[in-house]
């Protein structure tokens, strides 16, 4: 190992180190880590800046915004009051539906927006019902990834093995991956009750004044109201379409919400900034520079061969081997460049004589968006809901949530097993 792979090696470990510890805020360490790596000359700035995914950071910038001028409206309170009152202010069914909402929202949408939209309303609903929250992110941090497992454009991975491999189209990942991951949904869901069995109680006082509250009176600016849905609706279209259209889901963000900014005037704009997560922000920025030293460096290419080697490119070892090694590193690094490694790889292997590669793809997408459930960490859903349950005064502690992730993850990658062995393999 060369002086720059040791070195980014022992940054990457030390700020996780202290990420877990968590004796100083992750986005400190996180930055500083990134920033050692360019200064002890791991990878240069134009490098780091490289591997900065831009997309991510402008989708979040983008739809913190257009959140941050819909909440002013209270139609999140609105949505939140009716919709318990639809399942009777039942804290298990309450669960169980914004799960499903959003699971089936991260399958057609990228999971930061569906988790921007559906976490203000989880926060008013459990603040109504004097229930913690914390159960509810939890089992939609699994559900948006779970979700987003299951189409094409659910999720990045997905998206880069789909442009990579012409013949798995956006049908071929629905036939192959959406029966899977409803599996996923409903066993993730069942256990969450389970766990969370105790805390999913609420008071039949608060819940009688919920019942027989009327929504409507939470709406406070009507003509808000209309330009934030005009936006929401043009932003979630050009979601769908920017790949027909050729434009990032960044720029359909930023240009919502500049749209939205220009309807409203100047009176959102301080405090709409104000409003965006700066600190999760930096923190994906941090954690994009850490992760992009052990690509530099070829780190994560040398791991990924080494443990391709030790299968000697017998197919059923192999298949196990990439769902479990994308399921683990992914849960610790960015999932984007690990795919991107693996990729050429598993190509490579066709040539070598593996004639169905099938099995190795779906290994692939189903370790990489289901190890993002592993730590809080692993996603950048997982991240954007810490950040709002934080600001709302209920943070998840890096500890506290891997107790629950990491088990529920491994669960969900045995079932994925279990059918990738019997579908492809058997």
């Amino acid at each position: 190992m060369g002086s720059h792979e040791l070195i980014a090696l022992v940054i990457f470990l030390f700020t996780y180190a202290m990420i877990i510890s968590e004796q100083i805020h992750r986005t400190t360490i996180a930055m500083l880590g990134g920033l050692i790596m360019i200064a002890f000359g791991v990878l240069d700035q134009k490098a780091a800046i490289h591997y900065i995914d831009f997309n991510t950071i402008g989708l979040l910038v983008g739809m913190m915004i257009i959140v941050g001028i819909t909440a002013q409206t209270g139609v999140f309170e609105y949505i939140a009051i009716k919709s318990a009152q639809i399942v009777k202010g039942e804290p298990v069914k309450f669960l169980i539906a914004l799960s499903l909402v959003t699971a089936i929202s991260s399958a057609f949408l990228d999971n930061v927006t569906t988790v921007l939209l559906v976490v203000p309303v989880t926060l008013s609903i459990t603040h109504q019902l004097k229930i913690p929250p914390i159960p509810f992110l939890m089992s939609e941090i699994f559900a948006s990834n779970i979700g987003g497992t299951a189409t094409l454009i659910g999720d990045p991975p997905n998206l880069m093995i789909g442009s990579a491999v012409k013949e798995l189209t956006f049908l071929t990942f629905i036939e192959n991956l959406a029966l899977i991951n409803l599996i996923n949904l409903a066993v993730t869901i069942f256990l969450f009750t389970l766990i969370y069995k105790k805390q999913l109680k609420s008071n039949p006082e608060f819940k009688h004044q919920l019942l027989n509250k009327n929504a409507r009176d939470e709406l406070k600016d009507n003509d808000l109201l209309v330009k934030c849905m005009f936006v929401i609706a043009i932003t979630i279209g050009g979601f769908f379409a920017h790949q027909l259209l050729h434009i990032e889901t960044a720029t359909m963000a930023l240009m919502g919400a500049f749209l939205l900014l220009l309807l409203t005037g100047d009176k959102y704009l301080a405090t709409v900034l104000e409003k965006v997560e700066w600190t999760t922000l930096f923190f994906f920025i941090g954690l994009f520079v850490i992760v992009g030293g052990l690509v530099e460096t070829g780190l994560i290419a040398t791991l990924a061969k080494k443990a391709i080697s030790w299968t000697g490119g017998e197919l059923k070892a192999t298949t196990i081997l990439v769902l479990w090694m994308s399921a683990i590193i992914s849960a610790f690094v960015d999932n984007i460049p690990f795919v991107a490694t693996m990729i050429p790889m598993i190509k490579e292997m066709g040539t070598l004589g593996i004639s169905n590669l099938d099995p190795l793809w779906w290994s692939l997408s189903l370790g990489a968006c289901l190890g993002g459930n592993g730590t809080l960490i692993g996603a950048s859903a997982n991240l954007v809901v810490a950040g709002l349950a934080s600001k709302e005064g209920h943070p998840i502690s890096f500890m506290e949530y891997l107790k629950v992730g990491f088990p529920l993850m491994i669960v969900s990658v045995l079932i994925s097993m279990i059918y990738v062995y019997i579908r492809y393999l058997f």
